[in-house]
């Protein structure tokens, strides 16, 4: 590795995040420039900010990437790469649907915002990043899925325009609160989501002040329901499953047994093949592959809408759009059909930046963000800068995005707890380098997970017990360790159980 390259990949760990945002102290001295110079820089030319969140879509099913279905069309997901900046290597802290939207609104870890599963409400003086774009003099809109305090859809703190309904929500015919009245629409949600946004950029905010607008679809969670004009599009394709989901001994010789256990889970494809569900059949896994593809294809679709309405008013040429998923999800991999796991399906996200002049077309990002960044990145943009007491977590990606060299992470920090209402799946801890990722499973008589990404992308070959790699499983587990102690990641916590619990087995071996 050249020393460029080291510079650029230093390890920055989640305590040395210096400042309220930015890329801290050791970074603008790279830069060569004060930290007040390029607040005031950002200040000076202030974009607007629209957020694009979708809800379990995977990193690598876009159109333009490799691994994506070849039938899958995702013209405008393909156009924000070609265009603007495709950040290859974004992950999130937690991969489950609470937890990653609190972390990318807080630019906190789910152990310091405590938000833990999707049952808990958000913990009382929460703080999250629009409020400082509020102060900053930003208009703020939300318009979609929250999804924190479980059936609650009433206007949280730092949006000036709420519109949004209970829990999960439905695919078709919507009630949407909006501004603490409830109303009835007709129709696919994804697209009566982009209407209310665009409702609001055309007609509901002041046009002489900056804005930011974060949209959250519902699309693409399961289960998957296609927009009536895009269903059965994919009928007649040929879904090509991955090598790791077939239940033999070469997937699964080395892995923890909870690993195969999980497949005849909810959350496995036994289940999805062979099982019942609230006496449904469940359909096959290939319908549910094409489902899942047609529902982004609506999400692109609207996402569209979102873009060619900013290029055909001219707004495009002072805004910042960034798309991503809230977390992954595996459609086979390892016989799993979730998240909440640590594998690369499950912790990765698809993560596309659009802003004409600040970010150069065709730029692919390298190193690896996570949705803890969000919250700093918006802010540095804005020039917003929140109290130390923030304590956020995250990295401004900014200067990725306008193509700065500067000191950046070289690992990222993954967690997750177990849930009662889905117990096939342990408490998760894993640390994931560039090449390697250890994984720590608390809570079980098992082996812990240990992979070489470079070598072994699909990670079937766990290398745990492997002697030749006992000295980097060592200082990868105690470096994992010793950020959660630091950071008070130690503590699990344990809570009264809420909700449903899905705990079935569908099939035996």
């Amino acid at each position: 590795m050249t020393d460029s390259s080291n510079l650029r990949q230093r390890c920055c760990s989640r305590r040395g995040f210096l400042g309220s945002v930015g890329c801290g102290a050791a970074g603008l001295a790279l830069l060569g420039v004060s930290r007040r110079g390029l607040w005031a820089a950002n200040r000076a030319k202030r974009r607007n900010i629209v957020f694009v969140l979708s809800d379990d879509h995977r990193y690598d099913f876009m159109g333009f990437m490799k691994g994506s279905p070849a039938f899958l069309e995702t013209p405008n997901m393909d156009r924000m790469a070609r265009q603007g900046a495709h950040l290859a290597n974004a992950f999130v802290s937690t991969s489950l649907c609470s937890p990653s939207r609190a972390s990318i609104l807080t630019g906190q870890y789910m152990h310091n915002h405590h938000v833990v599963d999707n049952q808990r409400p958000v913990p009382a003086g929460t703080v999250f990043f629009p409020q400082y774009l509020q102060k900053a003099g930003y208009q703020t809109a939300f318009v979609g899925k929250w999804h924190m305090g479980h059936d609650h859809d009433a206007p949280r703190p730092g949006f000036d325009h709420w519109v949004s309904f209970k829990g999960q929500g439905a695919y078709f015919d919507p009630t949407l609160n909006i501004n603490n009245k409830r109303r009835k629409f007709k129709g696919y949600t994804t697209d009566v989501l982009t209407d209310q946004a665009l409702g609001w950029l055309k007609d509901g905010r002041d046009a002489k002040r900056p804005f930011f607008l974060y949209l959250s679809f519902k699309a693409v969670h399961y289960p998957f329901q296609p927009a009536e004009r895009h269903r059965g599009r994919y009928a007649k394709a040929e879904v090509k499953r991955p090598e790791t989901m077939a239940n033999s001994e070469r997937n699964y010789q080395t892995q923890p047994h909870w690993v195969r256990e999980r497949r005849y889970s909810i959350h496995g494809v036994d289940h999805m093949e062979t099982g019942q569900y609230d006496n449904d059949p469940v359909p096959s896994f290939d319908d549910l592959y094409k489902q899942y593809c047609e529902t982004v294809h609506g999400l692109d679709e609207n996402l569209g809408r979102v873009l060619e309405y900013l290029d055909e008013t001219g707004l495009s040429k002072s805004t910042l759009v960034v798309y991503m998923g809230d977390n992954g999800f595996a459609l086979g991999e390892h016989g799993f059909y979730d998240k909440r796991d640590a594998f690369e399906e499950s912790i990765r996200v698809p993560m596309l930046a659009y802003a004409p002049g600040l970010v150069e077309p065709g730029m692919k990002i390298t190193q690896m963000v996570q949705n803890i960044d969000i919250a700093p990145t918006m802010l540095d943009l804005a020039a917003a800068r929140p109290p130390k007491a923030a304590k956020m977590d995250g990295l401004s990606f900014l200067p990725l995005l306008r193509g700065e060299s500067i000191r950046w992470r070289d690992h990222i920090l993954y967690e997750y707890y177990w849930e009662w209402n889905f117990p096939a799946t342990p408490s998760v801890f894993a640390i994931r380098s560039e090449r390697y990722k250890y994984i720590f499973y608390h809570g079980l008589w098992d082996h812990d997970g240990f992979y070489d990404l470079q070598t072994d992308p699909h990670e079937r070959h766990n290398l745990i017990n492997v002697p030749a790699y006992a000295e980097q499983i060592a200082a990868m587990k105690k470096q994992l360790f010793d950020e959660l102690e630091a950071g008070g990641g130690l503590t699990i916590p344990v809570r009264r159980p809420l909700g449903e619990r899905l705990d079935q087995r569908k099939n035996k071996r």
